[in-house]
């Protein structure tokens, strides 16, 4: 049952168009992440969901009601921010939230913050204070949880854990909606929508969205003059391991530039690959 429905959605600040025409829907038990680079419009679509910026067209609907109609105790947002108090501890700043629901505190040994509960927000770790704000968003046992670049910043071990939270979220029944720009992070949800320029460029599976896709993989001596041609052709050239991949280019377009010094082969695309291939 889709519990959060975007329908033609729409954003305009002055002349430019943050988000244009994006649909999708979230289903309870479902994480669907909104991937993009930076300023592909993923904040303002999160913002619209939550009721906080206007769309300039389409509309949001949360469990069939429009946003504005919506008790926020139905949502659980983690921003960009974390919206936590810095001053306060990590139990103070629970309490407020839970005060602030009507629930009852949860246990902090249960977020795996029992041992930093009475120290500030602002003298813990990253990590740490975005687990805090996950428990605090968690606190009050949403329906809808939307999460905005939740593991930004954060080392692999802590991004790990972090997604650990994300999936059990999703397992009790909530519809999640997260925001990244970590390609790698796609894996890890069930669905994804792909954004560059406000737009979807993609949309479905991991799998779904790679489809046939293929790019170069070039390995040997490879110039920088050689991929500053490839570039100017209209290729782009991405680092890999020990050699490079090309995307937006045929193997009969590489292998001249590239010359005789490297070999270059047809290779299935990774994600970030086919999604370089549709941003463009």
């Amino acid at each position: 049952m889709s519990v959060v429905e975007a329908r033609h959605l729409t954003r305009n600040f002055a002349d430019v168009v943050a988000v244009d025409d994006l649909s999708f829907v979230v289903s309870a038990g479902e994480v669907v992440g909104l991937l993009g680079a930076n300023g592909a419009g993923k904040t303002t679509t999160m913002r619209i969901l939550l009721g906080l910026l206007p769309p300039t067209g389409g509309e949001v609907l949360i469990g069939g009601d429009p946003v504005h109609r919506v008790d926020r105790r139905t949502i659980g947002y983690v921003p960009q921010g974390l919206g936590l108090y810095r001053d306060l501890t990590v139990a103070e700043n629970l309490a407020f939230a839970a005060a602030a629901f009507g629930v009852p505190v949860p246990s902090l040994d249960d977020a795996g913050l029992d041992e930093v509960a009475d120290r500030r927000v602002g003298d813990i770790s990253l990590g740490l204070r975005r687990r805090a704000a996950f428990a605090v968003a968690r606190c009050h046992e949403p329906s809808v949880l939307v999460l905005d670049e939740p593991t930004s910043g954060v080392g692999p071990l802590g991004r790990t854990r972090l997604w650990e939270t994300i999936h059990e979220t999703a397992e009790s029944g909530a519809a999640v909606l997260v925001s990244t720009h970590y390609m790698e992070e796609a894996e890890e949800c069930d669905r994804v929508v792909l954004m560059a320029g406000g737009r979807e460029v993609a949309s479905g599976s991991v799998s779904d969205v790679i489809g046939t896709a293929t790019s170069i993989a070039l390995t040997g001596e490879v110039s920088s003059e050689a991929m500053e041609t490839m570039t100017r052709a209209g290729g782009t050239v991405l680092s890999a391991g020990n050699g490079w991949r090309v995307v937006g280019l045929g193997l009969d377009e590489v292998r001249p530039i590239a010359g005789s010094a490297a070999e270059a082969r047809e290779v299935p695309a990774s994600f970030e690959e086919a999604f370089v291939a549709l941003s463009r």
